[in-house]
Order: structure tokens, then sequence, then C-alpha cells
């Protein structure tokens, strides 16, 4: 159904190689990303009150090329439900599934480019035990571009992603908890409504009316599902924000300059740029950081950073999207 090979090649063509360095440059970069997400284990386990062992999960610094096949990889599991229901509706000929893996695999290329282009790290939980990717060339672009210190700005990423690596891994349903909401999405996925719902979702996002393009093609139940999977993903987002720059001020001088200067340019820049944040679902993305990070700063202030650790006790004390914007509602219902 997706010719994964073409679709990372595609990719890694669209996305390109990145900033010229040189060998020496490149080689700090790599060495001392690696440093940062070794030293940040201890940070945030001391910040959160989260326990993860270290080296639980690679650290692996990758190029764009190497982001984009790694998520490929992530995608091909994420989708084997989909892509089987899809499959089961009717047996294509041999010409049409080389056509629609093309298709699909041309989407999708697009797709990691544009985002492989612009990731500076991520915590994958679906393949194996989990891989810590910090994506270099990015690291790099976005440093000189806010001109920022490039020491204090890759140990800032790096906790950012270890934060995600502990949540991960200390605590261990998380996993299966998102990938149940991934595979209940999936039982409600109508491959006969596909085309129609994604050409006309297309339209109304590229015109600004709605929120990304999941959100105009969903039915009301894969929405109910939705909204469950955005407070879950505004809640580790958030979270990942507020240890960043509460653990920031004592090991990076510079933390405050760089989060101003990155928050303004999370706003995105040109309208091509905009188009493809909302289609992708971007500008979603972004309120999670910031809706997440009001959220956990709330409760913390309420309850402290033990009440707030609550969240991990089940997926019962997980907090709705409702709750996200209603950081007391949630307070009052697992701490009466």
């Amino acid at each position: 159904m997706v010719d994964w090979e073409y679709a990372v090649r595609l990719g890694t063509r669209f996305a390109g190689e990145g900033p010229v360095v040189t060998r020496s440059e490149a080689d700090d970069a790599v060495a001392q990303l690696r440093a940062g997400a070794e030293r940040s284990t201890g940070l945030v386990r001391d910040f959160t009150g989260l326990t993860a062992e270290a080296r639980t999960a690679p650290i692996l610094v990758v190029d764009r090329g190497g982001w984009i096949q790694a998520n490929a990889e992530s995608f091909a599991v994420l989708l084997e439900p989909i892509m089987e229901k899809v499959a089961g509706t009717k047996a294509p000929s041999r010409t049409a599934r080389m056509v629609g893996g093309r298709i699909a695999g041309t989407e999708l290329g697009v797709l990691l480019g544009f985002m492989g282009s612009r990731v500076l790290g991520q915590f994958d939980p679906f393949t194996g035990d989990g891989r810590l990717l910090l994506v270099a060339p990015n690291v790099v672009h976005i440093e000189r571009e806010l001109k920022v210190d490039p020491s204090d700005f890759r140990l800032w990423v790096c906790l950012h992603e270890e934060t995600h690596r502990v949540q991960f891994t200390a605590v261990p349903w998380m996993r299966d908890h998102i990938r149940s909401q991934v595979d209940a999405l999936s039982a409600t996925f109508e491959p006969q409504r596909m085309l129609g719902d994604t050409l006309k979702g297309v339209s109304r996002a590229v015109r600004g009316e709605g929120g990304s393009l999941m959100e105009l093609m969903s039915t009301p139940d894969q929405r109910e599902i939705i909204d469950r999977v955005t407070g879950v993903m505004s809640l580790l987002e958030g979270h990942a924000d507020v240890v960043m720059d509460g653990v920031g001020p004592e090991v990076i001088p510079s933390v405050e300059a760089i989060r101003a200067k990155f928050s303004e340019r999370r706003a995105g820049v040109g309208v091509l740029d905009r188009v493809l944040r909302r289609l992708m679902g971007l500008d979603a993305k972004m309120a999670q950081y910031r809706d997440g990070a009001s959220f956990v700063r709330h409760v913390v202030d309420k309850v402290g950073m033990e009440g707030f650790n609550a969240v991990w006790n089940s997926a019962e004390e997980l907090p709705s999207k409702a709750e996200i914007h209603d950081p007391a509602a949630w307070v009052a219902r697992v701490h009466g």
C-alpha cells in the first residue's frame, strides 16, 4: 500500500542535507548532543521525581535522512492495522498496487521531508525498546539562525527529548496506552471515505477552517479518540517544555534568551509555511506545547510536583483535552 523505500528516498531529497559544516564542526555537534543526552538523565530525574534507568534506549544522533528512515519504520508499524484493513476491502491488481504504493509513498515522502528539515529531536517509543533521535543538522541550523550559544542550545534540546524518554521509560504503560488509541482509531477507518474526505479536508484546511487535516476529515467517533490523544500529547509536550525551562537556569546560562527566540520562531514564517503547518497539524502541535505547559505549571503550583506526578499512575489519571484547558478540574477530580 505504501512504497516505503520510495518515500524515504523522496523525503531525503526533499529535506536536503542541511547547513554546510566542516568535519570538525560535525564531530563537535555529534559529541555534544550525545553528552547532553547522557547528562540530561540525572537532571530530568532530579527535577521531575521520575526515575528511568540510563541507557535503556539508544541515543542516535542522525542526519535528516536518518530521521526520515527511522520515522518511515515507525509509520510502517503504526499504520499496519490500517493497511491490512485497506488491503482486505478488495484485492487490487499488480498495477494498482504499484501505482497506489507510489502515490502513497509520494505523499508520505513529502510529509517526512518537510518534517525532517525541521525536527530537532524525537523519542520513538514504538521501535524495539524505544530510541532517542537527535537531528544534528537541524540543531546546527536553528542555533545559527537564532544566533544562540551552540553548547547551551544543544543541552536545552537534549533536556526536552530526554524528558520524553523518561516519560515512556519511567511510565511503562504509556507506550501501550498510546498504541491502543492508534489501534482504536484504525478500527474506525473506512477506506471508501478516505479520498473524498481528504480532498474536502485539504480545501477547508487551506482556507483556515477548523483544525488539522486529520481533524477535518475525521468522524465524530474518530474525533473523540483524537481528543484523548491530544490530551495525552499536550501533557507530554508541555511537561517536557516545563522541564527544559525549569532545569535550564541551573545549567544553561543563556536559557532565557534561547526560549524567547525559539518561541518567536515557533510561530512560523511565510504563507506557504503556515498553510503546510495547518495541513499537517503543526499549529495544533504548537498549541500542545503552550497548553500542556500551562496545565503542568498550574497543577504543580497547586499540589506540587509530587501531586502532579499522579498523572503517571494510570491512564485514568491522565488529563482529558478539556482538563488540559481547565487544570483545576483535573486537580479536583484526582485530588478531591
